[in-house]
């Protein structure tokens, strides 16, 4: 398993547009990806209803986890650069 800590970057948190393209890219690879946060609340996050309900926001930690595989890593990347634009 696989984790990333990030710090969530984009204004007004984990709203509708990033929470959908969180879900978008997690559907795109073969096994579930989970995010959690520092209150031990988690969500799948192709559910973009369950996500949106851990109320993240800005300035907020969470930790996605994925299983290990060849694409794992580009997919934390890309999960991160949708939370942490640059």
């Amino acid at each position: 398993m696989l984790r990333r800590r990030v710090t969530v970057g984009v204004d007004d948190g984990a709203h509708a547009r990033p929470v959908a393209e969180l879900a978008r890219l997690a559907q795109a690879h073969d096994s579930p990806v989970l995010l959690s946060t520092r209150s031990g609340e988690s969500a799948e996050v192709t559910s973009v209803l369950a996500v949106m309900d851990l109320a993240i926001g800005v300035g907020d930690e969470v930790v996605f986890e994925v299983a290990d595989s060849p694409r794992a890593g580009a997919l934390l990347d890309a999960l991160e650069a949708v939370l942490r634009p640059s």
